[in-house]
Protein backbone atom coordinates (compact mmCIF):
# COMPACT_ATOMS: atom_id res chain seq x y z
CA UNK A 1 0.00 0.00 0.00
CA UNK A 2 1.12 3.60 -0.55
CA UNK A 3 2.22 5.53 2.52
CA UNK A 4 -0.21 8.16 3.79
CA UNK A 5 1.19 11.68 3.32
CA UNK A 6 0.57 14.61 5.64
CA UNK A 7 1.93 18.16 5.67
CA UNK A 8 2.38 20.44 8.69
CA UNK A 9 3.22 24.15 8.70
CA UNK A 10 5.98 25.05 11.16
CA UNK A 11 5.83 28.36 13.01
CA UNK A 12 5.01 29.55 16.50
CA UNK A 13 2.76 26.54 16.58
CA UNK A 14 2.55 23.45 14.41
CA UNK A 15 -0.50 23.46 12.13
CA UNK A 16 -1.59 20.69 9.83
CA UNK A 17 -2.23 21.69 6.21
CA UNK A 18 -5.54 20.17 5.23
CA UNK A 19 -5.91 17.86 2.27
CA UNK A 20 -8.54 18.89 -0.25
CA UNK A 21 -9.79 16.99 -3.25
CA UNK A 22 -8.51 18.36 -6.55
CA UNK A 23 -11.32 20.05 -8.48
CA UNK A 24 -11.41 17.29 -11.07
CA UNK A 25 -9.15 14.64 -12.51
CA UNK A 26 -9.27 16.67 -15.73
CA UNK A 27 -7.37 19.38 -13.86
CA UNK A 28 -4.87 16.76 -12.71
CA UNK A 29 -4.49 15.61 -16.32
CA UNK A 30 -3.98 19.23 -17.44
CA UNK A 31 -1.27 19.64 -14.80
CA UNK A 32 0.57 16.49 -15.90
CA UNK A 33 0.46 17.52 -19.55
CA UNK A 34 2.04 20.87 -18.67
CA UNK A 35 4.92 19.15 -16.85
CA UNK A 36 5.26 15.37 -17.03
CA UNK A 37 8.26 15.49 -14.68
CA UNK A 38 5.66 15.74 -11.90
CA UNK A 39 4.89 12.12 -12.74
CA UNK A 40 8.44 10.94 -13.39
CA UNK A 41 11.73 12.38 -14.65
CA UNK A 42 12.71 12.07 -18.29
CA UNK A 43 9.30 11.93 -19.99
CA UNK A 44 8.23 13.54 -23.26
CA UNK A 45 4.59 13.97 -24.25
CA UNK A 46 3.71 12.06 -27.42
CA UNK A 47 0.05 13.01 -27.30
CA UNK A 48 -3.05 13.55 -25.24
CA UNK A 49 -6.30 11.72 -25.98
CA UNK A 50 -4.63 9.29 -28.39
CA UNK A 51 -7.08 7.05 -30.26
CA UNK A 52 -6.15 3.37 -30.56
CA UNK A 53 -6.90 1.09 -33.52
CA UNK A 54 -9.90 -0.19 -31.55
CA UNK A 55 -11.37 3.30 -31.20
CA UNK A 56 -10.50 3.66 -27.49
CA UNK A 57 -8.81 6.85 -26.22
CA UNK A 58 -5.62 6.91 -24.11
CA UNK A 59 -5.48 9.87 -21.71
CA UNK A 60 -1.74 10.49 -22.08
CA UNK A 61 0.89 8.71 -24.19
CA UNK A 62 4.49 9.57 -23.32
CA UNK A 63 8.02 8.45 -24.18
CA UNK A 64 11.09 8.26 -21.95
CA UNK A 65 14.68 9.08 -22.85
CA UNK A 66 15.34 5.47 -23.88
CA UNK A 67 12.56 5.55 -26.47
CA UNK A 68 10.13 3.41 -24.45
CA UNK A 69 6.42 4.25 -24.37
CA UNK A 70 4.39 5.03 -21.25
CA UNK A 71 0.60 4.83 -21.10
CA UNK A 72 -0.88 7.14 -18.46
CA UNK A 73 -4.54 6.58 -17.63
CA UNK A 74 -6.56 8.48 -15.03
CA UNK A 75 -8.89 6.37 -12.92
CA UNK A 76 -11.73 8.90 -12.84
CA UNK A 77 -14.92 7.27 -11.50
CA UNK A 78 -14.39 3.84 -13.02
CA UNK A 79 -14.40 0.61 -11.05
CA UNK A 80 -11.07 -1.17 -10.35
CA UNK A 81 -11.92 -3.83 -12.93
CA UNK A 82 -12.76 -1.23 -15.58
CA UNK A 83 -9.65 0.93 -15.21
CA UNK A 84 -7.22 -2.01 -15.02
CA UNK A 85 -8.85 -3.78 -17.97
CA UNK A 86 -8.71 -0.53 -19.94
CA UNK A 87 -5.03 0.13 -19.30
CA UNK A 88 -4.14 -3.50 -20.14
CA UNK A 89 -6.06 -3.13 -23.40
CA UNK A 90 -4.04 -0.01 -24.19
CA UNK A 91 -0.81 -1.84 -23.37
CA UNK A 92 -1.66 -4.66 -25.78
CA UNK A 93 -2.02 -2.05 -28.53
CA UNK A 94 1.00 0.07 -27.61
CA UNK A 95 3.45 -2.85 -27.46
CA UNK A 96 3.09 -3.48 -31.20
CA UNK A 97 3.36 0.12 -32.42
CA UNK A 98 6.03 0.50 -35.09
CA UNK A 99 8.46 3.42 -35.37
CA UNK A 100 6.46 4.84 -38.28
CA UNK A 101 3.20 4.60 -36.32
CA UNK A 102 4.75 6.36 -33.31
CA UNK A 103 6.10 9.10 -35.56
CA UNK A 104 2.67 9.55 -37.15
CA UNK A 105 0.94 9.83 -33.75
CA UNK A 106 3.46 12.41 -32.57
CA UNK A 107 3.12 14.48 -35.76
CA UNK A 108 -0.68 14.38 -35.55
CA UNK A 109 -0.69 15.53 -31.93
CA UNK A 110 2.04 18.17 -32.34
CA UNK A 111 1.04 20.16 -35.41
CA UNK A 112 3.09 18.15 -37.88
CA UNK A 113 6.32 18.44 -35.88
CA UNK A 114 8.80 15.61 -36.40
CA UNK A 115 9.44 13.40 -33.40
CA UNK A 116 13.20 13.58 -34.02
CA UNK A 117 13.12 17.32 -33.30
CA UNK A 118 10.87 16.94 -30.27
CA UNK A 119 13.04 14.19 -28.79
CA UNK A 120 16.21 16.24 -29.26
CA UNK A 121 14.60 19.26 -27.61
CA UNK A 122 13.34 17.17 -24.69
CA UNK A 123 16.45 15.09 -23.99
CA UNK A 124 19.34 16.79 -25.78
CA UNK A 125 20.20 13.68 -27.82
CA UNK A 126 19.14 12.11 -31.10
CA UNK A 127 16.16 9.79 -31.33
CA UNK A 128 17.28 6.16 -30.80
CA UNK A 129 17.32 3.89 -33.83
CA UNK A 130 15.00 1.50 -32.00
CA UNK A 131 11.86 2.67 -30.24
CA UNK A 132 9.28 0.95 -28.06
CA UNK A 133 11.57 -1.81 -26.84
CA UNK A 134 9.55 -1.77 -23.62
CA UNK A 135 6.43 -0.04 -22.36
CA UNK A 136 4.94 0.89 -19.00
CA UNK A 137 1.37 1.33 -17.80
CA UNK A 138 0.53 3.90 -15.11
CA UNK A 139 -2.83 4.41 -13.44
CA UNK A 140 -3.19 7.91 -11.96
CA UNK A 141 -5.75 8.84 -9.33
CA UNK A 142 -6.49 11.48 -6.72
CA UNK A 143 -6.87 8.51 -4.38
CA UNK A 144 -6.76 4.74 -4.78
CA UNK A 145 -9.11 2.14 -3.41
CA UNK A 146 -7.88 -1.14 -1.95
CA UNK A 147 -9.28 -3.20 -4.85
CA UNK A 148 -7.30 -1.27 -7.48
CA UNK A 149 -4.13 -1.49 -5.38
CA UNK A 150 -4.56 -5.22 -4.89
CA UNK A 151 -5.16 -5.97 -8.59
CA UNK A 152 -2.22 -3.86 -9.79
CA UNK A 153 0.16 -5.32 -7.19
CA UNK A 154 -0.98 -8.84 -8.13
CA UNK A 155 -0.33 -8.31 -11.84
CA UNK A 156 3.06 -6.68 -11.22
CA UNK A 157 4.40 -9.08 -8.60
CA UNK A 158 3.04 -12.39 -9.91
CA UNK A 159 2.94 -11.88 -13.67
CA UNK A 160 5.54 -9.11 -14.10
CA UNK A 161 3.12 -6.90 -16.01
CA UNK A 162 4.79 -3.44 -16.31
CA UNK A 163 1.95 -1.71 -14.47
CA UNK A 164 2.02 0.72 -11.56
CA UNK A 165 -0.26 3.23 -9.88
CA UNK A 166 0.39 6.66 -8.48
CA UNK A 167 -1.91 8.90 -6.52
CA UNK A 168 -1.73 12.63 -5.98
CA UNK A 169 -3.04 14.61 -3.06
CA UNK A 170 -3.90 18.29 -3.28
CA UNK A 171 -3.11 20.70 -0.44
CA UNK A 172 -3.98 24.40 -0.23
CA UNK A 173 -2.39 26.89 2.17
CA UNK A 174 -2.56 30.70 2.20
CA UNK A 175 -3.37 30.97 -1.48
CA UNK A 176 -0.77 28.38 -2.54
CA UNK A 177 -1.58 24.94 -3.91
CA UNK A 178 0.58 21.82 -3.57
CA UNK A 179 0.55 18.32 -5.00
CA UNK A 180 2.09 15.31 -3.29
CA UNK A 181 2.84 12.11 -5.18
CA UNK A 182 2.91 8.55 -3.87
CA UNK A 183 3.68 5.42 -5.89
CA UNK A 184 2.02 2.10 -5.18
CA UNK A 185 5.15 0.17 -6.26
CA UNK A 186 8.64 1.69 -5.97
CA UNK A 187 9.52 2.65 -9.58
CA UNK A 188 13.23 2.22 -8.77
CA UNK A 189 12.96 -1.45 -7.87
CA UNK A 190 14.81 -3.92 -10.14
CA UNK A 191 13.12 -5.14 -13.28
CA UNK A 192 12.72 -8.92 -13.56
CA UNK A 193 11.38 -9.64 -16.99
CA UNK A 194 10.74 -13.07 -18.38
CA UNK A 195 9.18 -14.04 -21.69
CA UNK A 196 5.39 -14.25 -21.53
CA UNK A 197 2.97 -15.43 -24.17
CA UNK A 198 5.85 -16.81 -26.23
CA UNK A 199 7.36 -13.35 -26.74
CA UNK A 200 11.04 -12.65 -26.24
CA UNK A 201 11.83 -9.56 -24.12
CA UNK A 202 12.97 -6.69 -26.34
CA UNK A 203 15.66 -5.40 -23.95
CA UNK A 204 17.51 -6.53 -20.87
CA UNK A 205 16.03 -5.84 -17.42
CA UNK A 206 17.48 -3.12 -15.21
CA UNK A 207 18.91 -4.11 -11.84
CA UNK A 208 17.47 -1.11 -9.98
CA UNK A 209 20.85 0.36 -9.11
CA UNK A 210 23.27 1.01 -11.98
CA UNK A 211 23.41 4.13 -14.16
CA UNK A 212 25.57 5.36 -17.01
CA UNK A 213 26.72 9.01 -16.83
CA UNK A 214 28.46 10.90 -19.63
CA UNK A 215 30.92 13.62 -18.61
CA UNK A 216 32.13 16.09 -21.18
CA UNK A 217 35.64 17.20 -20.24
CA UNK A 218 36.34 20.83 -21.12
CA UNK A 219 35.77 24.43 -20.05
CA UNK A 220 32.50 23.74 -18.19
CA UNK A 221 33.49 20.60 -16.37
CA UNK A 222 36.61 18.56 -15.72
CA UNK A 223 36.96 14.91 -14.78
CA UNK A 224 39.83 15.92 -12.50
CA UNK A 225 37.48 18.19 -10.54
CA UNK A 226 34.92 15.37 -10.36
CA UNK A 227 37.53 13.10 -8.79
CA UNK A 228 38.87 15.72 -6.40
CA UNK A 229 35.54 16.93 -5.03
CA UNK A 230 33.34 13.87 -5.57
CA UNK A 231 30.59 14.70 -8.05
CA UNK A 232 29.21 14.37 -11.56
CA UNK A 233 27.70 17.36 -13.33
CA UNK A 234 25.73 18.58 -16.33
CA UNK A 235 24.60 21.99 -17.53
CA UNK A 236 23.53 24.06 -20.49
CA UNK A 237 19.78 23.52 -20.34
CA UNK A 238 16.98 21.67 -18.63
CA UNK A 239 17.01 18.91 -21.27
CA UNK A 240 20.46 17.98 -19.93
CA UNK A 241 20.23 18.67 -16.22
CA UNK A 242 16.83 16.99 -15.74
CA UNK A 243 18.39 13.66 -16.69
CA UNK A 244 20.07 13.63 -13.27
CA UNK A 245 16.64 13.56 -11.60
CA UNK A 246 16.54 9.79 -12.03
CA UNK A 247 19.57 9.40 -9.73
CA UNK A 248 18.97 8.67 -6.05
CA UNK A 249 21.17 8.18 -2.96
CA UNK A 250 22.56 4.66 -3.07
CA UNK A 251 22.51 4.39 -6.86
CA UNK A 252 25.76 3.33 -8.53
CA UNK A 253 27.10 5.40 -11.42
CA UNK A 254 29.66 4.48 -14.05
CA UNK A 255 31.28 7.63 -15.46
CA UNK A 256 32.12 7.75 -19.16
CA UNK A 257 34.23 10.45 -20.86
CA UNK A 258 33.72 10.56 -24.65
CA UNK A 259 36.82 9.61 -26.64
CA UNK A 260 38.37 8.21 -23.45
CA UNK A 261 36.03 5.53 -22.10
CA UNK A 262 34.85 4.49 -18.64
CA UNK A 263 36.87 6.36 -16.03
CA UNK A 264 35.20 5.70 -12.69
CA UNK A 265 32.50 4.12 -10.58
CA UNK A 266 30.90 5.51 -7.44
CA UNK A 267 27.81 5.70 -5.26
CA UNK A 268 25.39 8.64 -5.29
CA UNK A 269 25.22 10.37 -1.91
CA UNK A 270 22.80 13.24 -2.58
CA UNK A 271 20.22 14.37 -5.13
CA UNK A 272 21.24 16.98 -7.76
CA UNK A 273 21.58 20.66 -6.84
CA UNK A 274 22.55 23.85 -8.74
CA UNK A 275 26.26 24.61 -8.54
CA UNK A 276 25.68 27.60 -6.23
CA UNK A 277 24.30 25.20 -3.60
CA UNK A 278 27.11 22.62 -3.80
CA UNK A 279 29.76 22.84 -1.09
CA UNK A 280 33.12 21.09 -0.66
CA UNK A 281 36.01 21.03 1.80
CA UNK A 282 38.56 23.73 0.97
CA UNK A 283 41.45 24.38 3.36
CA UNK A 284 39.63 22.50 6.10
CA UNK A 285 36.40 24.47 5.72
CA UNK A 286 33.10 23.73 3.97
CA UNK A 287 32.80 26.29 1.18
CA UNK A 288 31.01 26.74 -2.17
CA UNK A 289 32.78 24.70 -4.83
CA UNK A 290 33.33 27.83 -6.93
CA UNK A 291 35.53 29.19 -4.12
CA UNK A 292 37.92 26.26 -4.52
CA UNK A 293 40.62 25.63 -7.12
CA UNK A 294 39.08 24.17 -10.29
CA UNK A 295 40.54 22.70 -13.47
CA UNK A 296 37.45 23.70 -15.49
CA UNK A 297 37.84 27.47 -16.06
CA UNK A 298 34.16 28.17 -16.83
CA UNK A 299 32.42 25.82 -14.42
CA UNK A 300 30.57 28.79 -12.94
CA UNK A 301 28.82 29.60 -16.23
CA UNK A 302 25.29 31.04 -15.94
CA UNK A 303 25.61 31.42 -12.14
CA UNK A 304 22.22 33.11 -11.71
CA UNK A 305 20.38 31.01 -14.26
CA UNK A 306 18.96 27.83 -12.67
CA UNK A 307 17.97 26.48 -16.08
CA UNK A 308 21.44 26.63 -17.65
CA UNK A 309 23.97 26.55 -14.80
CA UNK A 310 25.81 23.37 -13.86
CA UNK A 311 23.90 20.92 -11.67
CA UNK A 312 25.97 18.60 -9.49
CA UNK A 313 25.32 15.22 -7.91
CA UNK A 314 27.56 14.26 -4.99
CA UNK A 315 29.27 10.91 -5.53
CA UNK A 316 31.55 8.82 -3.35
CA UNK A 317 34.00 7.33 -5.81
CA UNK A 318 34.98 3.69 -5.39
CA UNK A 319 37.43 3.50 -8.29
CA UNK A 320 38.70 6.19 -10.67
CA UNK A 321 41.39 6.46 -13.34
CA UNK A 322 42.75 9.44 -15.30
CA UNK A 323 40.80 10.07 -18.48
CA UNK A 324 43.87 9.03 -20.48
CA UNK A 325 43.43 5.54 -19.02
CA UNK A 326 39.71 5.24 -19.72
CA UNK A 327 38.41 1.74 -20.41
CA UNK A 328 37.18 1.14 -23.95
CA UNK A 329 36.40 -2.13 -25.66
CA UNK A 330 34.35 -3.18 -28.65
CA UNK A 331 30.77 -3.92 -27.66
CA UNK A 332 30.70 -1.79 -24.48
CA UNK A 333 27.58 0.33 -24.04
CA UNK A 334 27.96 4.03 -24.85
CA UNK A 335 25.39 6.72 -25.65
CA UNK A 336 25.24 10.53 -25.90
CA UNK A 337 22.69 10.58 -23.04
CA UNK A 338 23.88 12.51 -19.99
CA UNK A 339 22.39 9.85 -17.73
CA UNK A 340 20.46 6.63 -18.27
CA UNK A 341 19.84 3.25 -16.70
CA UNK A 342 22.65 0.83 -17.43
CA UNK A 343 20.99 -2.43 -18.49
CA UNK A 344 23.60 -3.99 -20.77
CA UNK A 345 24.75 -7.17 -19.01
CA UNK A 346 27.86 -7.56 -21.18
CA UNK A 347 29.01 -4.05 -20.25
CA UNK A 348 28.24 -4.47 -16.56
CA UNK A 349 30.16 -7.74 -16.36
CA UNK A 350 33.15 -6.15 -18.10
CA UNK A 351 33.08 -3.06 -15.84
CA UNK A 352 32.79 -5.11 -12.65
CA UNK A 353 35.87 -7.10 -13.65
CA UNK A 354 37.80 -4.09 -14.92
CA UNK A 355 37.27 -2.01 -11.77
CA UNK A 356 37.58 -4.98 -9.41
CA UNK A 357 34.09 -4.59 -7.92
CA UNK A 358 32.15 -7.05 -5.79
CA UNK A 359 29.21 -6.97 -8.26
Amino acid sequence: MPIEVGIWRLGEKVEKVDFSAIESENKLEDTLVIDLSILAPQLMLIGRQVTTAQGKVIDILAMDSEGDLIVVELKRNRTPREVVAQVLDYGSWVQDLSIDEIKAIYAEKNGGKEIEKGFSEAFGVSLPDELNQNHRLIVVASELDHSTERIIAYLSENYEVPINAVFFRHFADNGHEYLTRTWLIDPQQPETRRPTGGKKPKSEPWNGRDFYVTLGDGAWRSWQDCIQYGFVSAGGGRQYTQQFNMLFPGARVFAYVPQSGYVGVGVVKETPVPIMDFTVRVDGQQRPILDGPLSAPDMGHHPNDPENCEHLVRVQWEKTVPKEDGYREKGLFATPHICCRLRNRFTLDKLVRHFGLDE
